[in-house]
């Protein structure tokens, strides 16, 4: 007869399966960081650099800082900001991905906002494996100076700072990452001082980066960007009427307007 204490650890076995196993940090071009360990992302996919218009100087300078951290030289932290769906996920994936291509031995590792108090861990899996990485936190931002920090710390200054071989590159719609607190400001004995601990996530950062929304020629640019590259019709009065309809010119809203168009066109994005 089975022990009734191997049944019940059984049971408890198939409710809590164990974590599985963690990917090798030495073998995939990106992951995501998981449940305490590192997954193979699924699908990474990073768009050709060229076909990101309109972002040349953040380009430039997220790549040079991404090569130098390939190649094991000082590199930066770096923050890009800005305007939503003005391309700044999309540059730092297809940045990564250019690099990779270029023979660098560097690799993306997303971190989702909520998972900032599991980086040290992350720190120490990477500080241990010969290669470089981008750690992404995609979207971030706080309600309150006292949340950030912990990455403030972890970012410079603290006893578990990143590994040499590693790098934040974080994306926010905010500039200074930390909601301006108006009323707190003025209710601080020295608003001052408010203000500056505000701003101190971002000054962390060596690399920060605007986005800023397009102009209409602008929007109409990257549209035709992306017909061309797909042997796509361009009608540059469609574009703009779907622009308007979703309220917004940027990079996202013309990518979105080319799958459409493709879909109308029986092709595929591949």
């Amino acid at each position: 007869m089975t022990d009734p204490l191997d049944r019940i650890a059984a049971a408890l076995e198939r409710l809590s399966p164990p974590p599985p196993a963690a990917a090798d940090a030495a073998a995939h071009p990106a992951y995501v960081w998981r449940d305490g360990a590192l997954a193979s992302a699924r699908d990474f996919r990073p768009l050709p650099l060229d076909m990101l218009r309109g972002v040349e100087m953040q380009k430039e300078a997220l790549v040079e800082n991404m090569r130098r951290l390939a190649a094991r030289l000082p590199a930066q932290d770096a923050l890009l900001w800005g305007a939503r769906g003005t391309g700044k996920s999309a540059l730092v994936k297809a940045t990564v991905g250019a690099v990779q291509g270029d023979g660098g031995a560097l690799a993306l590792v997303e971190v989702a906002a909520d998972r900032l108090d599991t980086l040290p861990r992350l720190f120490d899996t990477l500080a241990r494996t010969p290669r470089t990485f981008a750690i992404f936190l995609d979207d971030l931002g706080f309600d309150a100076a006292a949340d950030a920090r912990v990455l403030r710390s972890l970012l410079e200054g603290g006893a578990e700072a990143r590994p040499a071989n590693a790098r934040l590159i974080v994306t926010s719609n905010r500039r200074h990452l930390v909601t301006r607190d108006i009323r707190e400001q003025e209710s601080a004995i020295n608003p001052r001082d408010s203000i500056d601990d505000q701003m101190a996530l971002a000054d962390r950062f060596g690399l920060s980066l605007g986005f800023h929304v397009v102009d209409q020629d602008g929007y109409c640019a990257i549209v035709r960007g992306y017909a061309d590259r797909y042997a796509l019709p361009f009608d540059a009065a469609d574009a703009i009427q779907w622009a308007t309809r979703r309220g917004s010119r940027s990079g996202r809203v013309a990518w979105q307007y080319v799958v459409e168009l493709a879909g109308r066109e029986g092709k595929a994005l591949a």
